[in-house]
């Protein structure tokens, strides 16, 4: 199962800078265009008595300034992501999305 420090370098190379938090605190000031994400749930398949697999599922947040960010199709392109809400605030488009990883 990849590591969520692979996740972090992916998102890191999706959008070009480091701007890519994981599970923030609100004192961090973030700078933008950026990815926000966190564990949302562990989903655990089960044989024999035990676990057969693992899955983690992040919540991802894009966070632009530009209504037709080029960052949405290169998250929605991910395997395993489906998008799942947009909403503004703040004059900042945020686009959620569901990844397993």
């Amino acid at each position: 199962m990849p590591s969520r420090l692979e996740l972090q370098t992916l998102f890191e190379n999706i959008l070009g800078s480091r701007n890519v938090y994981f599970q923030p605190p609100e004192s961090v000031k973030m700078k933008y265009p950026a990815i926000v994400y966190g564990l949302d749930n562990i989903e655990n398949s089960f044989a024999n008595d035990g676990v057969y697999s693992s899955k983690k599922k992040y919540l991802v947040t894009v966070i632009d300034e530009d209504p037709d960010s080029p960052i949405v199709d290169k998250i929605t392109a991910l395997p395993t992501c489906r998008f799942n809400r947009h909403f503004q605030s703040d004059n900042l488009n945020h686009y959620v999305f569901i990844l397993y990883f």
